[in-house]
Parts: structure tokens; C-alpha cells; sequence
């Protein structure tokens, strides 16, 4: 009879390999410090190639493609497909329902809204969508996904408890919750279109304590404020709004990605 101790059982858990995607958004960052990922609403953007490549040609190293209220799976289907053929960087699906499940994309922020007041943003859809991700073979990145503030679509159709932006103490729980349970991605959300981003104080607090990669989203509107969020310790940084509703966006969205490789 073989009696197992503890070492020898420990040896035999397995590993979760990190796929293709998110190893390449690793070396991205260790090459540049902090990247861009710009984000096309799939209910909302208007010639979609264009916008792809040129997004791509300025220094995207991904793109993100979705939104909290997205809802046409045919729709987001023929973007993704689109895009996939206009651009040569990874597709990125940035889903805030079942409904942002959509095949051809590399891969897929697999997420949880940590702050939510409703648990079906929190596991149930998650597990809903799984079996299409597998389907699919899209790969998984797994995401905390934390509300900063209120008065955004993502904080309404999310139901979430919307962290004050002057306790960045709670995001740094949320944070290293996240990291206990294996998601090895954080997103800071302040919304699209929201009037302030993510205070680089909250993302400070946050770099000191995760050990992840942080993504922070919404309200980050110039060069100035990118590269302010940049320093504070952002991995990443997604920009949306700007493309959609700025007619000098292009030029903007270079400085901001010059901005935030100068860290």
C-alpha cells in the first residue's frame, strides 16, 4: 500500500497553461511598458474595417470588441469576422452578457463582476457561456471585473455597488480577492463615456498589491490623463468612447498610445 504525503500529492496538481493571446499580451507589455486596446461597440461603430486598421497601424496591440448593452450575437458575428480579416493583432471579445459569446475572436475577457448586486453577473452567465467558449475555442482570459463609480450603462445593466473613486482601499480588496481565486487579469471600470477615470491614486494602490495584469477603462479622454494612469501602474489601457464620438480621434489616439509607452 502506497501512502501519499503531502509533497507528493501537491505534485500532481495540474497547471493551467496560458494560452497564445494572453502570452502575447505578456510580451507586449514587458516590451512597451503599458499598450492600448481600444474597444469598437459592435451596436454603435460605423465602418468597423477602417477603424480596425487604423487603430492597428497607430499601435493597438489588440483589439476589443463588444459592450454592456450588445445584444446582437448576428451582428457582433459579422463584426468579428470583418475585423479578423482587415487586422493582423488579436481579436479580443469584451463581453457584458451571454450574448457577447461570438466565434472567429482569439479570445474572450472571461469575467466576473466582482461589485455586483445580482449573482447572475457574478457566476451565472459565466457559466452559461462556457460551453459556447469551449465550443468556439476561443481562449479564455480570466478577468475580476470591478465597477469604479456610478451613473454608466456598465454600472446599470451590471447592477453593481460602484466603488467610490476616493476608496481605493475597496478596489485593492476586490483586487487581491481576485488574485485568491486565480483571475489573472483585473479590470477597472469607470464606464464608457464616464466624466472621470479611475484615479491613478486607486490604480497605485491596486499595482501595490495585485500581481496581475490591470486593465483600467473609461473616461480616459487624452494623452495627459492615459499617461497619468500609465505611471500610476496600468498594464493596460482600453479607450472607446473617443473613437466613437471624436472626428480627430486618430491623431489623439496616437498620442495616447506615444504617452503611455513612455512610462
Amino acid at each position: 500500500m502506497v501512502t501519499l504525503n503531502f509533497k507528493t500529492t501537491f505534485a500532481f496538481k495540474r497547471e493551467v497553461a496560458v494560452g497564445k493571446v494572453e502570452q502575447y499580451l505578456r510580451d507586449e507589455i514587458k516590451n512597451h511598458g503599458t499598450i492600448c486596446l481600444p474597444l469598437i461597440d459592435s451596436e454603435n461603430s460605423i465602418d468597423v474595417a477602417s477603424i480596425a486598421k487604423t487603430v492597428e497601424e497607430r499601435g493597438a496591440s489588440a483589439i476589443l470588441v463588444g459592450g454592456s448593452s450588445a445584444i446582437d450575437q448576428l451582428e457582433l458575428a459579422k463584426l468579428v469576422a470583418e475585423i479578423k480579416s482587415t487586422v493582423n493583432v488579436p481579436v479580443i471579445l469584451f463581453p457584458g452578457n451571454v450574448t457577447g459569446v461570438s466565434p472567429k475572436a482569439d479570445a474572450i475577457l472571461f469575467s466576473s463582476l466582482l461589485n455586483s448586486e445580482n449573482t447572475y453577473f457574478i457566476t451565472e452567465a459565466q457559466a452559461l457561456g462556457a460551453l459556447a467558449v469551449k465550443k468556439y475555442a476561443i481562449e479564455p482570459l480570466p478577468t475580476a471585473y470591478i465597477i469604479v463609480g456610478e451613473g454608466t450603462a456598465a454600472w446599470f445593466v451590471g447592477r453593481a455597488r460602484g466603488i467610490p473613486f476616493h476608496k481605493p482601499n475597496l478596489a485593492v480588496m476586490y483586487s487581491l480577492a481576485a488574485q485568491y481565486m486565480g483571475m489573472r487579469f483585473v479590470y477597472l471600470e469607470a464606464g464608457s463615456g464616464a466624466a472621470e477615470n479611475v484615479p491613478p491614486e486607486m490604480v497605485t494602490m491596486v499595482r501595490k498589491h495585485y500581481e496581475g495584469t490591470i486593465i483600467v477603462g473609461g473616461g480616459i479622454k487624452s494623452p495627459e490623463i492615459a499617461g497619468q494612469v500609465a505611471k500610476a501602474g496600468a498594464d493596460i489601457i482600453v479607450i472607446g468612447t473617443m473613437i466613437e464620438k471624436e472626428g480627430n480621434w486618430q491623431e489623439k489616439f496616437s498620442s495616447i498610445v506615444k504617452a503611455i509607452r513612455m512610462r
